[in-house]
């Protein structure tokens, strides 16, 4: 007995192409329902967001301002909030160093912040802006005594850095000296001004390291000046001069010795060198 197939005539590639398409359409039009049904889900009012919990660093800031600071710009429920937009906003918070952001379900949101630790006054002495120990120029108003026994920091912000890691190094030189450091100033051209309580500029010259070798000598060679001219206040000095350097003592000015065209110029002006 003979069996004949039947075949079935492969469908022309315009239909199994539009075939494909329909297919596909079917698919994103599926994935875009349950899309928009996981959005609609998760922007429900049973996901709203009602606790916040800070931790950490907390000296300078309590819930009732953070709510006030930072809530109203939150946008988003518990599942939908962006964290990372959290995060930045409350590091814009004065004080905030650091925050950490981790929702906690079904709806809090816990918050760890990390507070600057201020070392001093930047630019100017109650100005509003401070520098960290950590080298970071901040806004805040200080609400505390000891504020008023920071120095001050100035120079370019890029060099905030610097200009702590130098405040560091000659405060213990200018402790020998009796006197504690009223002001560290970085020119845009890197020269540095050291000022001592009591209003006594120390130009340092060029030079990180350059610069504290001459404060060095300058210290160490202090006892000498006391033994010959009494304990007298230093007014003023200028430590850039190659083979000694110029002070102004209260009633006394000294200059270094120098070679005779180098003495003229210094003559001309013993107390009153500009900073460079």
């Amino acid at each position: 007995m003979n069996r004949r197939v039947a075949l079935i005539p492969e469908p022309p590639l315009d239909v199994r192409l539009m075939n494909a398409a329909a297919a596909l359409l079917l698919a994103l039009a599926l994935l875009l329902a349950l899309a928009a049904a996981l959005l609609a889900w998760a922007r429900h009012p049973m996901w709203t967001l009602r606790k916040l919990v800070l931790e950490g660093d907390v000296a300078h800031q309590n819930a009732v301002t953070v709510r006030a600071l930072v809530l109203p710009h939150l946008r988003g429920t518990f599942l939908t909030l962006d964290l990372q937009a959290v995060r930045e906003r409350f590091e814009a918070l004065p004080w905030v160093r650091e925050a950490r952001v981790q929702r906690q379900f079904p709806d809090t949101l816990r918050v760890t912040l990390r507070e600057h630790e201020p070392l001093a006054w930047w630019g100017e002495r109650g100005g509003g802006r401070l520098v960290s120990v950590h080298g970071a120029v901040f806004e805040a108003d200080p609400d505390g005594p000891t504020a008023d026994a920071w120095p001050v920091l100035a120079g370019p912000p890029e060099e905030a850095e610097t200009l702590v890691a130098m405040l560091r190094r000659v405060t213990p030189l200018a402790q020998r000296l009796g006197r504690d450091v009223e002001r560290l100033e970085l020119s845009p051209r890197g020269s540095w001004l050291l000022v001592l309580d009591g209003d006594a500029p120390l130009q340092l010259g060029r030079g990180d390291e350059q610069a504290l070798a001459r404060l060095n000598t300058f210290v160490s060679t202090h006892a000498a000046l006391r033994a010959r001219y009494g304990a007298r206040d230093i007014v003023a000095a200028d430590l850039r001069y190659p083979n000694g350097y110029a002070v102004r003592l209260r009633g006394i000015t000294t200059r270094p010795e120098l070679p005779p065209a180098t003495r003229r110029v210094a003559a001309a002006s013993p107390t009153s060198t500009p900073h460079r």
